[in-house]
């Protein structure tokens, strides 16, 4: 449901541009191929919580996030990062494209993503509160911040043993930042700051955020490349640090439960409020890509 629906807003927005060929095709290549929309979903599951009566602003929030996130795909696969022929079963961006405009692409999403937030997409009723916007801005723009700060550690960590916690830190700001920031913007968009809600589903938000990642370190590991949609094997072909490589498959698998535990207690106290929330932590530790 929340592809369905993240699928269309994604292409209201994009259409809400006037982009020149061929950025516009090479933005849509990056944006609307597909993906398990994690992101989004975790914004609609934390707004479902209670009845939002600014469900725009949520959806904005999902968009804009997606946004962020595929451009950093773009700019991720290219040849000076992880030089990836493969993203969602197609052509990389830079592939289909040239390096130039997927460089571009991933540009002018990033742009594109905070213009979503600051308009009135999606708007039937009155105009959301500006702080609120304000504050889904500064969530974003701190995760995207940490985003590429995870990406540069993660570029230096390549080839080199590194400890627990630099791992952790690598992988909180690269993977773990932007999906933290998806619960919490729609958590400031229906919550009030001083709701006890909201440190529990930034605690939700943080636990999962790393369980994401070491469940792609290890897909990474035994899935194959027709079902990841992605070059399976690609982290210890180029010496990735990762949890298998760091603790070993069986430990790493190990630790994948735990976090998934750590999540679960986290939301224990909305009980059947936070279901969406419960059952998208279930779907991450079983997926397959």
């Amino acid at each position: 449901e929340a592809q369905q629906r993240i699928q269309q807003d994604l292409l209201t927005a994009l259409e809400a541009f006037s982009i020149p060929e061929p950025l516009k095709s090479a933005v849509h290549h990056t944006v609307m191929l597909g993906g398990k929309r994690v992101r989004p979903a975790l914004c609609y599951a934390t707004a479902a919580i209670q009845q939002n009566p600014n469900f725009a602003a949520v959806r904005r929030a999902a968009v804009a996030i997606e946004m962020i996130h595929c451009y950093s795909l773009a700019h991720d696969d290219l040849p000076c990062m992880d030089n990836d022929l493969l993203r969602r079963g197609q052509p990389t961006c830079h592939v289909a494209f040239g390096e130039d405009t997927a460089l571009l692409a991933g540009d002018i999403l990033q742009s594109m993503a905070f213009e979503i937030l600051g308009s009135r997409l999606f708007d039937q009723g009155p105009m959301v509160d500006p702080s609120i916007v304000l504050k889904q801005m500064q969530i974003l723009a701190t995760a995207s911040s940490k985003m590429v700060c995870g990406q540069v550690l993660d570029l230096q960590a390549e080839g080199k043993q590194i400890d627990r916690q630099a791992l952790e830190n690598i992988h909180q700001n690269k993977t773990g930042a932007l999906i933290s920031a998806a619960v919490m913007m729609a958590a400031v968009t229906v919550f009030k700051g001083t709701d006890p809600a909201i440190p529990k589903l930034r605690e939700y938000a943080q636990t999962i955020g790393l369980a994401f990642q070491v469940q792609d370190d290890i897909l990474d590991i035994i899935s194959d490349t027709a079902v990841l949609g992605k070059t399976a094997g690609k982290d210890q072909q180029v010496e990735k640090s990762t949890y298998p490589a760091l603790m070993g498959l069986e430990q790493a698998k190990v630790y994948a439960q735990e976090l998934h535990h750590q999540a679960m207690a986290a939301l224990s106290s909305f009980n059947d409020q936070a279901q969406q929330l419960s059952q998208i932590t279930q779907f991450l530790l079983a997926r397959k890509s």
